[in-house]
């Protein structure tokens, strides 16, 4: 079956980075567009940056944008999200999905994702 394994997460001050990593197994890693979302307290889950199935393209929330690098390496079955400035609001947890259609479309919404990891926190720190 398909696993999606984040890792990376933890407690860093503002504007501080972290590099999270989700390791998936279970499917052909390398046809598959991959995202990432997060989750605060009381909010909805949101979404944060999604990648090709190649790597070609990236499409990052405005919320993250310059801050924000989402990288895969299909060599490793991976998924990355290497996040810079961190800031207060981009404390939650944060999950790794992927719509599992082959060469798919880069997608920003969570119900257009069939298969999520467990999720890490990130915790930002004043």
């Amino acid at each position: 079956q398909v696993q999606l394994v984040e890792s990376g997460g933890g407690l860093v001050q503002d504007g501080g980075s972290l590099r999270l990593s989700c390791a998936a197994s279970g499917l052909t890693f390398s046809l598959y567009a991959m995202g990432w979302f997060r989750q605060a307290p009381g909010k909805e889950r949101e979404f944060v940056a999604a990648i090709s199935w190649n790597g070609g393209r990236t499409y990052d929330a405005d919320s993250v944008k310059g801050r924000f690098t989402i990288s895969r390496d299909n060599a490793k079955n991976t998924v990355y999200l290497q996040m810079n400035s961190l800031k207060l609001e981009d404390t939650g947890v944060y999950y790794c999905a992927t719509d599992a259609k082959p060469l798919g479309s880069l997608r920003s919404t969570p119900p257009e994702y069939q298969y999520w990891g467990q999720g890490t926190q990130v915790t930002v720190s004043s």
